[in-house]
């Protein structure tokens, strides 16, 4: 009876799997094959973290490569060339188009125009804008309804805005002459000085760009801790004390971002100058308002690619130029404002 028992225990372990499965393995194979998938993992996960950030920005660069680098590069290509459409010869004359740029008075006179307008709309626009962020910086009602409203410029046409203003500095029947007559002065012909065409172009811009700055700006400021106005307050300083000895000095990034794009924007001025009163290329008839990118589409309607893609190079060289400069002088500034 023992032995028939001990058959019939065999019988039984040596029977089909239960729920059709097969045997577990060994618990060595079993071991070595979850260390296997293990490491599989572990060199899975290395790679996904050492590769998904390029994958990630790859799409970027491929776009910037192909319309940002390219041109930039081709631009460069073009302005050493005697480039015209007229001509299906393009004849290679090395730096002959920065020579003739060198001395070349309408470009020095677009290069002040661009400067002029550019310190009379950026540094007040700024200024502004600070002030304005900080106002609204504190608690009030509406104010979602105060950041919508002072977007709004930003999203508006700017053709819209250009013939907007050209309407109200007009000299005959223009609003503003119409204001400063109440104060006894005669009627403004805007388009026609330099100092005056500059003032109502930088109007114009600073009317468009200062919302959007002062978004930058209060975005800036929220995030500075709270406890500092309190403790302010509580030692008696004013609203403008704040602002000078806690709100700038905290928020001194993001005025350097935004003292740096603007000028970028500044010295890219285009639609103003060209709509301001008249469509015309040369930016009044003394060229008394012509910016630089006022000037390379000048030399695009002639159909002279060569010198404009050189005063393209050239305005490129000057923005980098004011731009290390505006950046130099904030640096200077964080000891003074501290």
């Amino acid at each position: 009876m023992a032995a028939d028992g001990a058959d019939q225990v065999a019988v039984i372990g040596s029977g089909p799997p239960a729920h059709g499965r097969e045997p577990a393995p060994p618990y060595g194979e079993g071991r070595s094959g979850r260390m296997r998938r293990t490491a599989r993992r572990q060199w899975v996960h290395r790679v996904d973290r050492a590769v998904s950030p390029y994958a990630y920005v790859t799409p970027f660069f491929l776009v910037f490569a192909a319309f940002g680098l390219f041109p930039l590069v081709y631009t460069a290509w073009v302005s050493l060339h005697d480039w015209s459409l007229l001509s299906e010869a393009h004849t290679f004359v090395g730096l002959d188009n920065y020579r003739t740029l060198m001395g070349d008075s309408y470009f020095w006179n677009a290069a002040f125009n661009t400067v002029s307008i550019g310190i009379l709309s950026t540094v007040p626009q700024l200024a502004l804008a600070i002030w304005l962020a900080h106002l609204l910086n504190r608690p009030l009602r509406s104010q979602t309804l105060f950041r919508v409203t002072l977007l709004l410029p930003n999203v508006t046409s700017v053709v819209a805005v250009v013939v907007i203003f050209s309407q109200l500095f007009g000299r005959d029947y223009g609003l503003i002459n119409w204001v400063l007559s109440w104060f006894g002065i005669g009627a403004i012909d805007w388009n026609a000085g330099t100092a005056t065409s500059h003032a109502a172009i930088s109007t114009m811009i600073m009317w468009r760009w200062t919302g959007y700055n002062t978004l930058i700006f209060l975005a800036a400021m929220q995030a500075v801790p709270r406890d500092l106005y309190e403790a302010a307050t509580i030692d008696g300083a004013s609203s403008f004390t704040q602002l000078r000895r806690i709100t700038i000095p905290m928020i001194r990034p993001t005025i350097v971002f935004v003292v740096i794009t603007s000028t970028i924007g500044a010295v890219q001025i285009l639609a103003e100058p060209l709509l301001f009163g008249t469509y015309s290329v040369t930016g009044g008839p003394d060229r008394q308002y012509q910016t630089l990118a006022l000037y390379i589409y000048e030399n695009f309607t002639k159909l002279d690619f060569g010198y404009a893609s050189a005063v393209s190079w050239m305005m490129f060289v000057f923005i980098v130029l004011v731009v290390a400069v505006n950046y130099a002088l904030t640096r200077r500034t964080r000891g003074s404002l501290t």
